[in-house]
C-alpha cells in the first residue's frame, strides 16, 4: 500500500516548474512553418476546407433549385386553378345567356300567341 506523500511547498514548486519546462519543450520540438510537414498540414486542411465550402455551395444550389421547382409548381397549380375558374365562371355565364335567351323566346312566342288571338278575335268582330 503507497504511503501517503506529504508534498511541501518546495515539491510543489518543483513539480509547476517541470510542467512549465514540459509545455516550453513541446513548443520548441514543434516543426517550424516553412518545413514540409506543415506545408503539407497546411494544404490538407486548406483541401478539406475547400472541400466543405463545395459541399456548401451545392447544397446551397440544390436548395435554391428545389425552392425554384416549388415555385414554379406552385405559379403553374395557381394558373391551372385560375384557368378553371375562369372556365366555370365563362360556362355559368353562357348558362346564364342561354337561360336568358330562351325566356325572351319564350316570352316572343307567348307575345306572338297573344297578338295572334288578339288580331283573331278582331277578325271575330268585324266580320
Amino acid at each position: 500500500m503507497a504511503r501517503f506523500k506529504d508534498n511541501n511547498f518546495t515539491d510543489r514548486l518543483s513539480a509547476q516548474a517541470k510542467a512549465k519546462q514540459a509545455l516550453l519543450d513541446k513548443f520548441k520540438t514543434r516543426p517550424a512553418p516553412d518545413s514540409p510537414e506543415m506545408q503539407a498540414k497546411l494544404a490538407e486542411r486548406k483541401a478539406v476546407a475547400e472541400a466543405r465550402e463545395q459541399r456548401e455551395a451545392e447544397r446551397k444550389r440544390l436548395k435554391q433549385e428545389q425552392i425554384e421547382r416549388e415555385a414554379a409548381e406552385k405559379a403553374a397549380r395557381e394558373a391551372a386553378e385560375e384557368a378553371e375558374r375562369n372556365a366555370e365562371a365563362l360556362a355559368r355565364e353562357q348558362a346564364d345567356k342561354d337561360r336568358i335567351s330562351r325566356l325572351l323566346a319564350d316570352e316572343a312566342e307567348r307575345k306572338a300567341a297573344r297578338d295572334a288571338r288578339y288580331a283573331a278575335r278582331k277578325a271575330r268582330v268585324k266580320r
